[in-house]
C-alpha cells in the first residue's frame, strides 16, 4: 500500500552548550522548550546545517562537533522526521538574531533542562551527553 507509507524527511539539531548549562527555545507556535533543529540544508552536512540552525533559531555561534551525540525521529502531518543531534560549544549568544521575536530562549542547567523540554527522545539525548562529559 504505497499511499499509507511515510517519507522520512532528514532534519539536524543541536545541544547548545555554554559552560555546564546549555540552551533551550521555544518552538515557534507553540511555548514548548526545545533545541534547535531544521532541515538539513542541501550542500551542507548535517553537523553545519545544525549549527546554522542555531544562528538562525536562537541568535549562537560556536563550534559544532562532527559527531552526533544521539537521535531521534518524530511524526508531523502525516510525516516522519528523522534528526541527528549535536553538541555545539557556544562562543557568542547574540543579543539580536533573526527569529527573536519568534522564540524565547534560555540558558539553564541541565537539570532544568531535563524538566522544560518535553519530548523524552531530546531529554535522553540531553542526559546522556552531560553525563558522558563528566
Amino acid at each position: 500500500m504505497a499511499g499509507r507509507s511515510k517519507s522520512l524527511f532528514r532534519q539536524s539539531g543541536v545541544i547548545p552548550v555554554l559552560d555546564d548549562r546549555l540552551v533551550l527555545i521555544t518552538a515557534r507556535k507553540s511555548d514548548r522548550w526545545i533545541i534547535p533543529k531544521g532541515y538539513v540544508e542541501k550542500g551542507l552536512s548535517p553537523a553545519e546545517s545544525a549549527a546554522k540552525e542555531a544562528f538562525e533559531e536562537a541568535g549562537l555561534i560556536g563550534a559544532v562537533h562532527d559527531e552526533a551525540a544521539g537521535n531521534y525521529q518524530y511524526s508531523k502531518l502525516g510525516k516522519l522526521f528523522s534528526v541527528q543531534v549535536y553538541p555545539l560549544f557556544v562562543e557568542t549568544m547574540l543579543d539580536e538574531w533573526e527569529e527573536m521575536h519568534l522564540r524565547q530562549r534560555r540558558l539553564v542547567t541541565p537539570a532544568e533542562a531535563l524538566d522544560m523540554v518535553c519530548h523524552q527522545d531530546i531529554r535522553r539525548i540531553i542526559a546522556g551527553f552531560f553525563e558522558n562529559v563528566r
